[in-house]
């Protein structure tokens, strides 16, 4: 309590204190350059691709840095919720791709500096992802995010930024209601000249009550990065990052809970302390080399290993009553690596600008998995008799080709495709009479084609057409259960299969930047929830579905001083043919059909999010940004929904220097007019606990120093 309130006292001072330092966010701005979607350089007026970059200044300004959360909801088509539970990690869905994840992140790519966060399954986490020294975060929608391979309904990318141009030391702290607290400390440096590399070092730790009962956790991270050049002018760049985690999960709750005590954890995560660990550590490195004016190649290797544990609320009896139960307690090791290795040819076409990029893609996820019940006679919440013990092993390998042709000066013409091939082996160590062997192996193989034409009818606007196949496997999770009640791989599963068109405008002007996105994806096989049998997620697909909609994102300068950010997105996302789903494994006869025209659920039809931000000087901003969301289904059946919410949120932030540091202070009310909200929900949730619902009226205050060396 004594560190919040001097954390208030402090930063009241700071917006009180004389400005005597010029504002970091003053630096020029340039045209903004992505690589995500052409894997190369590019101004983003040029890309025949729904594509947004979130600078480093969007990320930081008063915001604390926790989490994806605070910065994704600038971009249009992106959903990124904060469950208020770090043992369940973020919500991030893309057109409306990854809205099925319980856990986790599905069907939507991720990288940090060119290292995949996404298991070759598809299976993915953004816990780790270094907010404090990130430069930008690319975000690519549409039929070019399928270049990148399985699961690719989005890509999204964070790239650290550049060290300064003298060492320079920083450390923060940040506090807030629940028992927030997020200390940092940062070296970053140059190292030799300027242009030959450089070295940052970031270490954060994060502790919080929760907002729910149940919901504390401890979240540590750190990451080192170093760039440099070889003697030949090769680019190197080497990476290490480490997480460590420990939170509760209070679960979610059901609608007659939540009107009861939106705080409440569930019943079953009292009873069961359920909850969640994660050791993670990953070492990557990238060389880059041009080998003349018309040849380079870039190699990016890496590895790592994520260890994780996790107690859940799986009834004593559901265990006791079924022998072939996988039991309630899991423990997961898990050691990965992969490499990526590409080459470029520059050259003409016809007198005309072409490129072509083509490369190798391996990787592999190696995991030991065991199952344990979650309960030792009476006792219940901890670690009983083994239930399952299993190597499971994911393999991809994908070769990929993109060409890029000016035909001439105001067109461009980007084509590409992606041959990915996925193995799944799982190799069962526990069996008895009545546990049989259920090892077995899948493979699913795939070649998305995408295609691109852009057209810049002037030198600030650009029209551009897209459109490509797309392609999801289920992920090993997924796979674990049948819907027969047999072991084994779920070998009746079947991967999604995407059809994705796209039309977009982009424009920039002096005081203006501007786009707007139309958008279908017809999808075959949606993986979709078929039943939950006690405390497992039984998938099968769902036929034909639909997404299609219209995206808008606008942010410029309305006056001397008073800027502006917006986005909307309006989503249809439906069914398009029948299935049934059924109450629990084995599911015989059919239990309950989900007609065509149902909504896929998590996800909401219109989504609005805005921000005004008035400089009364070089070091101070003022926020209110405001955000809107349309209900959101929680089941396929469409039988329930968590209703629409505004809520608005007020910041200020304030540099200046003292005492030979620069300083920076921000304060935040968030939920400003304390509504009740809903922040997300658990899709086809068991027994019914869908919701997991958001804090209201919350304060944040921020400060941190820093100092540059000669």
């Amino acid at each position: 309590m004594r560190v919040s309130l001097l954390a208030v006292a402090t930063a009241t001072a700071l917006l009180t204190t004389p400005a005597l330092a010029q504002s970091s966010n003053d630096a020029t701005e340039l045209d903004p350059v992505v690589v995500t979607a052409t894997r190369n350089p590019d101004d983003a007026l040029l890309v025949p691709a729904a594509i947004d970059v979130i600078t480093a200044a969007e990320i930081g300004r008063a915001q604390p840095k926790i989490d994806l959360s605070e910065s994704l909801q600038r971009v249009p088509g992106v959903v990124a919720r904060d469950r208020q539970n770090q043992a369940q990690d973020l919500q991030v869905s893309v057109r409306g791709f990854g809205a099925r994840a319980t856990f986790g992140v599905r069907g939507v790519r991720l990288y940090t500096d060119g290292i995949p966060a996404t298991m070759p399954d598809g299976q993915g986490q953004v816990s780790h992802f270094p907010l404090e020294s990130a430069g930008r975060i690319e975000v690519l929608r549409g039929p070019f995010s399928a270049l990148y391979g399985n699961a690719s309904g989005g890509v999204i990318s964070l790239f650290t930024a550049d060290a300064p141009d003298q060492p320079l030391v920083r450390a923060g702290l940040i506090a807030g209601d629940d028992g927030l607290q997020r200390s940092s400390v940062s070296f970053h440096t140059p190292t030799g000249r300027r242009d030959d590399g450089d070295f940052l070092l970031d270490l954060v730790n994060v502790d919080s009550d929760g907002y729910r009962d149940h919901s504390a956790a401890r979240r540590s991270s750190g990451q080192a990065l170093l760039r440099g050049t070889f003697a030949n002018e090769a680019r190197y760049t080497l990476l290490l990052n480490s997480l460590d985690l420990e939170a509760d999960d209070p679960q979610g709750l059901t609608l007659e809970q939540l009107q009861g005590d939106r705080r409440a954890a569930s019943d079953g995560a009292l009873a069961f302390d359920t909850r969640k660990t994660v050791r993670q550590h990953q070492l990557g490195a990238r060389i880059e080399q041009e080998l003349s004016a018309s040849h380079a190649y870039a190699v990016t290797a890496y590895g790592g290993n994520r260890q994780t544990t996790q107690m859940l609320s799986v009834p004593v009896a559901v265990q006791r009553d079924n022998p072939l139960h996988n039991g309630g307690a899991i423990d997961l090791d898990r050691d990965y690596f992969g490499i990526d290795s590409r080459w470029r040819w520059s050259t003409q076409l016809w007198q005309r600008p072409f490129s072509v990029t083509t490369g190798l893609d391996y990787e592999v996820s190696d995991e030991h998995r065991l199952g344990n019940e979650n309960f030792i006679g009476e006792t219940i919440g901890v670690v009983g008799a083994l239930r399952r013990d299993e190597r499971n092993r994911v393999t991809a390998r994908d070769v990929y080709v993109q060409a890029d042709w000016e035909p001439a000066e105001r067109w461009r013409i980007n084509i590409g495709a992606r041959h990915s091939r996925v193995e799944f082996d799982s190799d069962d160590h526990f069996f008895t009479d009545i546990n049989p062997d259920d090892s077995g192996t899948l493979e699913y193989s795939r070649t998305s084609p995408v295609a691109g034409v852009l057209f810049r009818a002037t030198d600030r606007l650009s029209v551009y057409a897209n459109t490509g196949g797309g392609f999801e496997t289920p992920t090993f999770s997924e796979l674990a259960y049948r819907s027969d009640g047999l072991g084994g791989l779920n070998d009746a599963l079947r991967p999604a299969r995407s059809r994705n068109h796209e039309l977009g405008l982009r424009a920039r002007t002096d005081r203006l930047d501007w786009s707007a996105a139309v958008f279908q994806s017809r999808t075959e096989d949606e993986l979709v929830v078929v039943a939950n049998d006690g405390g497992r997620s039984i998938y099968g697909n769902a036929g034909i579905s639909r997404r299609r909609g219209l995206e808008l994102a606008a942010s410029g300068e309305l006056a001397d001083r008073w800027h502006f950010a917006s986005s909307y997105t309006l989503l249809d996302a439906r069914y398009l043919t029948d299935f049934a789903v059924c109450a629990e494994a084995p599911c015989g006869e059919q239990d309950r059909l989900i007609e065509a025209g149902r909504h896929i659920p998590g996800l909401s039809r219109h989504s609005a999010w805005a921000e005004l931000r008035w400089s009364p000087s070089d070091r101070t901003d003022i926020l209110l940004d405001g955000r809107f969301v349309d209900r959101v289904h929680v089941d396929d059946g469409n039988s329930e929904a968590a209703p629409a919410y505004t809520r608005f949120d007020l910041a200020a932030e304030h540099r200046f220097s003292i005492a030979g540091l620069d300083w920076r202070g921000f304060v935040r009310l968030n939920n400003l007019f304390d509504r009740d909200i809903i922040g997300s929900v658990i899709v086809n949730s068991g027994g019914g606990r869908y919701y997991e619902p958001s804090p209201g009226r919350n304060w944040l205050v921020g400060l941190s120093a820093s100092r540059s060396f000669e």
